[in-house]
């Protein structure tokens, strides 16, 4: 197994695979015990007349710099190939600010070519290289050394097999005219904001039932300590307190540390020191927040008075429809919010913009302002034009 362990031998390598057109690249990290991914190892790929290259980048050897990899990354010559590429791409970001460009998702660009919902790496690699993978080693401790033999073959088997499906979900793209499909797609994984998670939003990721301003204001003062908290000490948020006694937190609002000893969901060592006193402080910010900024929740209709529930209905059936002409996964045009947003009224959504707009945006458009209706011919639904 060729497993690179020096900067020298990485930079001969990246300047190898800068003479090709394209590097499939993966990644093995661990996040269990911290907040940012620890990247463990990579794995690069590319081809060429002989057969091309596979290697294991071992990026826990000591002295070893990624400085190759990410000038091979900016590169705009060569394209940069991933299977669901948004964790691997993170970590280069918080590590060095660096995003792949051109960029391919491979993922995104099977949902593109009609291969189903977010489908797997695996499911890929059966249908387009007519291979098994070896999943024995899929959840194993990457950060132990040596590697065995078997992990080995496992990780070399994330980018070889990548190669032969990049080449024919490329091709396809091309021949379809869906390319500039995939790029849409492409703009936002390139964007470094996609992947830095800003205290104030962290509110956002907290599911609730309740969506008084008052209470979620409470809430994202809670969310922003416990985000900010967990990533100056490189912990996961949920070692700080969970979601569940964040909500909990939000509802009782405890005013001091015998307060918060009542807590029934919220962890030992939350409730005293420097967590204990964050607790307290986002909770009075909260409650002290003026009216003016208090967060609003997220825009979706709630009592059926809100949504034309008929029409929803019928744009569920649109966008199947559609999605079975296309031959592009629905989830990938538009999904059940957006189409109950939709059914009440609201414009600024994806599935009316870009190349959504073109597969399914215009018709749900017409569908909403009674210039078409669906109707049933032999086993397709189609839209029939209605007179004024």
């Amino acid at each position: 197994m060729d497993i690179i362990r020096t900067t020298e031998a990485l930079a001969a390598f990246c300047d190898r695979a800068a003479q090709r057109p394209y590097v499939t690249v993966d990644t093995e990290f661990l996040r269990e015990r911290t907040y940012y991914s620890k990247l463990c190892l990579m794995q690069m790929a590319y081809s060429d007349e002989d057969g091309g290259e596979a290697v294991l980048i071992d990026t826990l050897e000591e002295g070893l710099s990624l400085a190759p990899v990410y000038e091979l990354f900016r590169n705009t010559n060569v394209v940069k190939v991933f299977h669901a590429a948004r964790q691997d791409i993170e970590i280069f970001v918080v590590d060095k600010g660096v995003v792949p460009d051109p960029l391919f998702d491979t993922q995104v660009a099977a949902m593109v070519c009609g291969y189903g919902e977010q489908v797997g790496y695996e499911t890929l690699v059966r249908k387009i290289a007519k291979a098994d993978l070896d999943k024995s080693s899929r959840f194993t401790d990457w950060s132990r050394r040596p590697l065995t033999d078997a992990q080995a073959q496992y990780a070399l088997g994330d980018v070889t097999h990548l190669r032969q499906i990049y080449e024919v979900l490329s091709n396809r793209l091309e021949k379809t005219g869906r390319a500039r499909w995939l790029a849409e797609e492409m703009a936002i994984l390139k964007d470094p904001d996609t992947y830095r998670v800003h205290p104030d939003n962290a509110w956002k990721r907290v599911k609730t039932r309740t969506q008084s301003a008052k209470f979620l204001a409470i809430v994202k003062e809670l969310a922003a300590f416990r985000e900010a908290y967990a990533q100056q000490r490189d912990i996961p948020r949920n070692r700080v307190f969970k979601d569940d006694a964040l909500v909990e937190l939000a509802s009782t609002k405890p005013r001091n540390e015998k307060d918060l000893g009542r807590s029934r969901l919220l962890l030992r060592e939350a409730r005293k020191g420097d967590i204990a006193e964050g607790i307290l402080k986002a909770i009075t910010a909260g409650v002290e927040m003026p009216a003016d900024q208090m967060p609003q929740p997220d825009k979706h209709p709630k009592s059926g008075a809100q949504v034309n529930s008929a029409l929803s209905d019928m744009l569920r059936v649109l966008l199947k429809a559609k999605s079975e002409n296309a031959d592009v996964a629905q989830k990938l045009i538009a999904s059940a919010s957006d189409l109950d947003l939709m059914a009440s009224g609201e414009r600024d959504l994806p599935a009316l913009k870009g190349w959504r707009r073109e597969v399914f945006g215009d018709d749900a458009l017409r569908l909403c302002e009674g210039k078409i209706a669906l109707a049933v011919q032999g086993r397709r639904v189609i839209t029939m034009a209605i007179d004024a």
